[in-house]
């Protein structure tokens, strides 16, 4: 049974997030702070994190920096916050996505369905390896490292863009496949999302991610890994 850990200060929106997740099967676990949130993970592993980030003791960006310390869960961050610069930073500290309150819950299961399916991955075999830059990418290991030994890590849906693009080696891969591959059916216009996971991605790979040799984008269109 998948869990979900639900951390939020608000008792009508963990009531009813607890109400409706475990109608549908989830094992549901609650935290109304950031310290109790990483207490909570620590002590019972959750396969999912939905994360509020006005939390009453730490921001939650905090949170989800504590958590990428020593875990890859993907994290759903549910928030009041509207604003492009905090959705950004979120995803950038290594939230896998943002939902913005009020909020709907058809909206939030579509998403952990589609985080979910990311998560469960592709069968290890035939999974290529890859050379960006100055790392060497096994996507059957999970593993990134620099030429100095550095492990460097990539979200989930980091990875599950990343491994879409190396399965086809110089093509092209259009928006609408990347969006429905990692994100899921239901997502078929937030090409924003592509642009900020895609500068995540080559912050943490590229030598120079303002000018890429390897993930390279073709406007209007898509992307394309160059080995």
């Amino acid at each position: 049974m998948t869990r979900i850990l639900v951390v939020d200060d608000e008792p009508q929106i963990v009531r009813a997030l607890r109400i409706n997740l475990r109608a549908r099967g989830y094992e549901v676990d609650v935290a109304g702070t950031g310290a109790g949130a990483l207490k909570a993970a620590a002590s019972h592993p959750p396969d999912l994190v939905v994360l509020d980030l006005g939390l009453p003791d730490m921001d939650g960006t905090e949170v989800i920096g504590g958590l990428r310390g020593w875990t890859g869960v993907p994290i759903i961050v549910l928030s009041g916050r509207a604003g492009s610069a905090e959705k950004v930073a979120a995803l950038d500290a290594g939230a896998d996505d943002y939902v913005t309150k009020p909020f709907g819950v058809d909206e939030l299961l579509a998403r952990i369905r589609a985080v979910t399916r990311r998560r469960g991955g592709a069968p290890t075999d035939s999974l290529p390896t890859a050379r960006i830059g100055r790392h060497n990418v096994d996507l059957a290991a999970r593993t990134v490292t620099a030429d100095d030994g550095t492990q460097v890590r990539l979200t989930p849906t980091q990875w599950a863009m990343l491994e879409l693009l190396l399965r086809h080696p110089g093509k092209l891969v259009s928006q609408r496949q990347l969006l429905h591959d990692v994100w899921g059916p239901e997502y078929q216009h937030e090409t924003n999302y592509l642009r900020q996971y895609m500068a995540q991605l080559r912050r943490k790979l590229e030598d120079d991610p303002a000018r890429p040799r390897h993930l390279i984008t073709e406007p209007g269109m898509g992307y394309r890994f160059r080995p």
